[in-house]
């Protein structure tokens, strides 16, 4: 069973391979034959869910809120 870590829950995130904003549900970790992968569990601005590697993604704050 994959092990989900939730604590950054909500955080907004920016994706690279899109370059659009998203928040983070979760990180989990992938098992390869070979190697671990980190991914995150993210939602796009029309609710879409998806999965994507830890190194396609960057946290991001907006500069009109402070």
């Amino acid at each position: 069973m994959v092990e989900k870590d939730y604590k950054l829950y909500g955080t907004k995130i920016l994706n690279l391979k899109t370059q659009e904003i998203g928040l983070l549900i979760c990180l989990w970790e992938n098992k390869y034959a070979d190697k671990k992968v980190d991914f995150a569990t993210c939602v796009d601005k029309t609710g879409k869910r998806y999965n994507i590697e830890l190194d396609y993604i960057r946290g991001f704050e907006d500069d009109f809120e402070k």
